[in-house]
């Protein structure tokens, strides 16, 4: 797997650095210094997003006997993981794993510090793609239909089905699936601690059921994702090129889907990038502002990412590493 990530990493590398050539690395550098106090709106911008995010996986998550986690533990949290997901080698992914053992110590325990997560995850998922499915809805209305538009449509049915099955999987015991597997091989090979994620699966299903707190933490998730699309028209408005907020939403919908499109590959180099190129081209924005844009944005996700790496590290040493079993 690690060979895998290596190889997709440099590969995404290498597509970056072409498109850059391709396209004039000095005019999109020239675009991202007129950018400006653009990329400080942009950074500053972020955290609403995040704080909702963090208010969404905390609604999902509920309330639960041991001690409570608070917002800011969530705000904390959310950084872990947009840090680890868009910084580091783990397939956009391993945010998910460090936050939730961290919420464990918080009080939250392991069952349920696990089940909140992948609630959380789904309805984040399920999310982005009503909210990439609207953007393509604007675009069919703002652009006339063509292959591209053809294409992209046909990729964001695909996401819904794998959004919908996930979710479906869940429901029909891919949990309990998961969870019986766990303990089976921690039982042959003599790992201590998995006893905790036993029930994760009625865990789940019991988070769900929680009045409405799925459906606020879905409302919150997606309000989180609109909101890129008012980030990309302050960096476009800051670059010389304003856009009315409907073309920034379709932008960022198809911008963020490239991006979870391309799991893989770390930080998934040169697939964001394609996304913004492409769907720019039909709005006439020219490539590099596209992928300017699209590096400005990368250059927010260092600005939070950085500081959150380090977060993280204090979290291991501060947060109570005593395991928690519920």
């Amino acid at each position: 797997m690690k060979r895998v990530t290596v190889i997709a990493g440099l590969l995404g590398l290498g597509l970056t650095v072409w498109m850059l050539m391709q396209f004039g690395a000095r005019s999109i550098v020239a675009l991202i210094m007129t950018g400006g106090w653009g990329i400080l709106a942009a950074i500053c911008f972020h955290a609403v997003q995040v704080a909702l995010s963090a208010q969404a996986w905390r609604t999902i998550a509920g309330q639960c006997p041991s001690p409570t986690p608070s917002w800011r533990d969530y705000v904390l949290l959310r950084c872990v993981r947009e840090g680890i997901n868009n910084l580091l080698p783990v397939a956009q992914v391993g945010g998910e794993v460090w936050s939730s053992r961290l919420l464990a110590r918080r009080g939250l325990g392991t069952r349920h510090a696990a089940a909140a997560t992948i609630c959380d995850l789904t309805l984040e998922l399920l999310s982005q793609v009503l909210f990439t499915f609207m953007g393509l809805g604007l675009l069919l209305f703002l652009v006339k239909r063509s292959p591209i538009t053809d294409e992209l449509l046909e990729s964001a049915l695909v996401a819904l089905a794998v959004g919908l099955g996930l979710f479906a999987s869940q429901w029909l015991g891919a949990v309990a699936f998961v969870e019986v597997l766990l303990v089976r091989i921690a039982e042959h090979l003599g790992w201590n601690g998995v006893e905790g994620i036993r029930g994760l699966h009625q865990t789940v299903l019991g988070l769900y059921k929680v009045k409405r707190n799925a459906v606020l933490a879905l409302w919150l998730q997606f309000v989180a994702w609109a909101l890129g699309a008012v980030e990309v028209c302050l960096i476009l408005h800051f670059m010389g090129h304003d856009c009315p907020l409907s073309v920034g939403f379709v932008i960022e919908g198809v911008g963020e889907a490239a991006k979870s499109v391309g799991f893989v590959v770390p930080g998934a180099l040169g697939v964001s990038e394609g996304g913004y190129l492409l769907i720019g081209g039909l709005f006439g924005i020219s490539p590099p502002v596209a992928i300017a844009l699209s590096l400005i944005k990368r250059m927010r996700e260092i600005a939070w990412g950085v500081p959150s790496l380090v977060v993280w590290q204090c979290l291991e040493h501060r947060w109570d590493t005593r395991p928690q079993q519920a």
